[in-house]
């Protein structure tokens, strides 16, 4: 791992930390490291994730884990699940700020998720048109 390590957590059973899944935010990327015998890493570029969603069970709530569903554009896996993670909530907006942020530097809009035809760009055309 690099020097700019951010977060880092492991898929929890009830509070412990028993897991051969890694996740962790580094270098403007979402890792996921799986495996024991043949590991696979998995990178999502921040500025793709588009939502954040968090859900957190009763049992989640007692021992302080819960799952972040990350909805993502452009990678091959639309939808991402960060399992049994712990304090959710905290990870969630930590996650969200970190989105802003690479969106800003890399001047991210709109048209490189949604394509060069958008909404926007029809209601302009209408008006166009009377």
């Amino acid at each position: 791992m690099g020097d700019n390590l951010i977060w880092e957590d492991r898929k929890h059973f009830m509070w412990f930390p028993w897991s051969f899944t890694k996740y962790y935010i580094e270098n403007e990327r979402l890792m996921i490291e799986a495996g024991l015998l043949k590991t696979t890493l998995d990178e999502t570029l921040l500025y793709r994730i588009v939502d954040v969603t968090m859900v957190q069970t009763l049992t989640g709530k007692i021992f302080g884990t819960g799952d972040l569903i990350v909805k993502t554009k452009v990678d091959s896996n639309p939808e991402i699940v960060l399992k049994n993670i712990s304090e959710p909530k905290k990870v969630r907006s930590l996650l969200s700020e970190l989105v802003e942020d690479s969106r800003q530097r890399k001047n991210v809009v709109g048209r490189e998720f949604y394509g060069e035809h958008s909404y926007a760009d029809e209601n302009v055309d209408e008006e166009d048109e009377y």
